[in-house]
């Protein structure tokens, strides 16, 4: 077995020490450290479409995403020597009146698994923290997160910002949460609506390669 499919096991199990080991030693072997991040993401798409078919839960993407970033901690000095930039870059956040995290936490974890740098702005996000700091830090996405009916309005003030910002047609819009649907994605003009973490990966993936 090659120590790259050990990699992309391990992190599947979410043995975060194993992981840590492996890349290690084969950084001692002089091995490509492009080719180990690759390994790290590539167990972390097979866990997030494990999650998707209800394979896996909540607390097995929490410990390979663990795993995966305690993995990376140990190769990011070796990847900016190998000039190996981020997938894109994305902001995060729940919306204004809103203190539920738990969705908007995965979509984070899925979206550093593909290989998104991602700014997590927390909960209680004001519209226009969205838009400035996607101008400020040169953000390729928006992703809003929603638990409560009384909060995801503030979704459409997000996008209306962004317009009257000049960013729009830079920047992809991507909302989520319990309330929100396809419907409510297009009324406000929101580039896309998914209903799970892993999906929403796929997607913002999918922009970056567009």
């Amino acid at each position: 077995m090659s120590i790259l499919v050990e990699i992309n096991e391990n992190l599947q199990k979410g043995r975060s020490k194993a992981v840590c080991s492996l890349i290690q030693n084969a950084l001692a072997e002089n091995a490509d450290p492009k080719d180990l991040m690759q390994a790290l993401l590539d167990g972390m798409e097979v866990v997030g479409e494990k999650f998707k078919r209800d394979e896996v839960f909540v607390p097995d993407v929490m410990i390979a995403a663990r795993a995966m970033n305690n993995g990376l901690a140990i190769l990011k000095p070796h990847l900016a020597d190998a000039n190996m930039s981020a997938k894109g870059k994305a902001c995060i956040g729940t919306v204004k009146g809103d203190l539920h995290d738990i969705g908007k936490n995965l979509v984070k974890l899925m979206l550093e698994g593909r290989g998104f740098e991602v700014i997590d702005l927390g909960v209680d996000v004001a519209p226009e923290t969205f838009v400035k700091t996607a101008v400020e830090q040169n953000c390729d996405l928006i992703c809003c997160s929603a638990l409560l009916t009384t909060t995801m309005t503030a979704m459409a003030d997000v996008v209306k910002l962004a317009a009257e910002a000049g960013i729009r047609d830079k920047v992809k819009i991507m909302v989520g949460g319990a309330p929100v649907d396809q419907r409510f994605c297009d009324k406000i003009g929101a580039d896309a609506y998914t209903r799970d973490a892993a999906t929403a990966s796929d997607v913002a993936v999918a922009y970056m390669n567009t």
